[in-house]
């Protein structure tokens, strides 16, 4: 394949929007609902210098690897892995981690969507006063009606999926690059009025001493794992996401500052999402959780019980449909990308086919929710949890471990080399140990210390 064909996806001319759309792909619910309980129920400081460490000494070695790929091979996952081993002289048949990356990609779409779709509910009802001095019981229950109403579940996240769909149907500059420039900038701005509406109206000692203050006792070997775990998901590796976006970077694209930019700015973020969560949280003497729990019943029973509470819940569920519309988006383009190149059909039928894909899979993760459905059997729950299980703890690390094989051990260290010519010498020798030595290691821990705590 020529490299004008390779080149046929399009590509950006900025770096800025490389970096911007790297971002919108990595603040993900995650950042929102996970990142900041973890900080304060495992060592507080230490969690997050812990965090830092994983994210820049493994995850970060193996998004460069990524955007790598996706820079020599200027094309989608798969073909792009290709190029990479045909300029190796290794087989093709690693051609098979781009479709494991796209698949592990569209499972998790499949239930990141129903998420959205509830996001998109409850910056309904927030609007609409439904949570307005509601008591925590209330709040409950109506979490749980949501869930018994099939039908009102697939409006909300086929509301959310027609956005996506047509983003990606525009194409890189005019979709997906105008979106990262207009998606980032608002929803830093949504947070900082959330910040700020969490110091006016939040219990901010509370959060200080939550987040920020150093307990040793609390910080264990489980909390290192966590901390493993959460830097290697929360920048996005594994659904080439980096291959696709690489492919679209412009030349001489500076890739080792580049990625690290936008591991501070998700990080910077998911502290934010902290302080904007919490003070909230403490100010109505509730106790702090995470996941589903924190978004769907904590928080719109706080918001629902401050002055001023509605308008900011919308706000904020406005804003986490915003980051699952930034994640989704993401995952797509790669999806997207090789039924073009593999199957030769244009960009709009490409992106509706993957749209109607997503929306059946969602559906059918919708249907797991249903009392006596034969999903709720699979992985000691519903469907619905245990792809997230299946993926974050198996083929999330599978893909990134196989990418540092490929890359740190099998690729041509002057081919890599060339690629990172905008750094110096030290940073290319120090980023092919970690890839070589550290990350894969840490990636095989996740896995089995995930394995050993809970087989799937």
């Amino acid at each position: 394949m020529s490299v004008a064909a390779r080149g046929e996806l399009g590509g950006w001319q900025s770096r800025t929007t490389f970096v911007l759309a790297l971002s919108a792909s990595a603040i993900g619910l995650g950042s929102l609902w996970r990142f900041s309980y973890m900080v304060g129920e495992n060592g507080g400081g230490l969690f997050v210098l812990t965090y830092l460490l994983c994210l820049f000494f493994v995850a970060v070695p193996v998004m460069i690897a990524e955007v790598i790929i996706g820079s020599q091979g200027r094309a989608a996952p798969v073909v792009a892995i290709r190029w990479a081993a045909d300029r190796s002289l290794l087989s093709r048949g690693w051609m098979l981690l781009g479709w494991l990356a796209c698949v592990t990609g569209l499972l998790i779409l499949s239930y990141y969507v129903v998420v959205a779709g509830w996001a998109l509910a409850y910056a309904w009802n927030m609007h609409t006063g439904l949570f307005a001095a509601a008591s925590a019981s209330v709040v409950a229950e109506q979490f749980e009606l949501l869930l018994d109403d099939l039908l009102l579940m697939i409006y909300w996240q086929s509301l959310f999926l027609l956005p996506a769909v047509a983003i990606v149907a525009l194409g890189i500059r005019r979709g997906l690059g105008m979106f990262v420039w207009l998606a980032v900038p608002s929803l830093f701005a949504m947070l900082l009025a959330l910040v700020k509406f969490g110091f006016d109206a939040g219990d901010i000692p509370a959060t200080r001493e939550f987040l920020f203050s150093i307990k040793p006792l609390d910080f264990s070997w489980n909390s290192v794992l966590a901390a493993l775990g959460q830097a290697l998901y929360t920048i996005g590796v594994g659904v080439g996401v980096g291959i696709s976006f690489g492919a679209y970077a412009p030349h001489k694209l500076p890739i080792g500052r580049s990625v690290m930019a936008v591991a501070v700015f998700d990080s910077a973020i998911a502290l934010m999402a902290g302080l904007a969560i919490f003070p909230i949280v403490f100010a109505n003497n509730m106790e702090p959780s995470m996941g589903p729990g924190l978004m769907f019943i904590s928080l719109p029973y706080a918001f629902g019980n401050l002055m001023l509470g509605e308008l900011f819940g919308t706000l904020f569920f406005a804003l986490v449909a915003l980051v699952a519309l930034g994640s989704v988006v993401a995952i797509m383009e790669p999806i997207v990308g090789v039924l073009m190149q593999r199957l030769r059909v244009r960009r709009v039928s490409a992106a509706l086919g993957v749209g109607v894909l997503l929306w059946l899979l969602a559906l059918v993760v919708t249907l797991s929710f249903g009392p006596g459905d034969e999903y709720t059997t699979l992985g000691n729950g519903n469907l619905f949890h245990f792809l997230d299980r299946i993926t974050a703890e198996l083929m999330l690390p599978l893909v990134a471990l196989l990418t540092t094989v490929l890359v740190g051990w099998r690729l041509r260290p002057e081919i890599l080399r060339l690629e990172l010519d905008r750094e110096m010498d030290l940073f290319f020798s120090l980023w092919r140990r970690l890839l070589r030595y550290i990350a894969p290691v840490a990636i095989l821990v996740i896995m089995i210390g995930a394995l050993l705590a809970q087989p799937i």
